[in-house]
């Protein structure tokens, strides 16, 4: 698991909110295993010619091995 050393507050509506919750739920995942996936992956692919740190390419393979 990665370390939780920050927060990151969303403003989302609520009906939004609840259909994440209730996917998520279904999924038996958390809303913010979910944020952090979507963040994972947008770093992934929006990096362009940055050199990816091996902790986020360990992190997206580990996910991308329960798929």
């Amino acid at each position: 698991m990665e370390n939780k050393t920050a927060r990151f507050t969303v403003l989302i509506d609520p009906r939004k909110k609840q259909m994440l919750e209730e996917l998520c739920a279904a999924q038996d995942l958390t809303p913010s295993q979910v944020v952090r996936q979507l963040i994972r992956e947008y770093l992934i692919e929006h990096a362009g010619n940055r050199e990816l740190p091996a902790w986020l390419l360990k992190a997206a393979n580990k996910k991308g091995a329960r798929k």
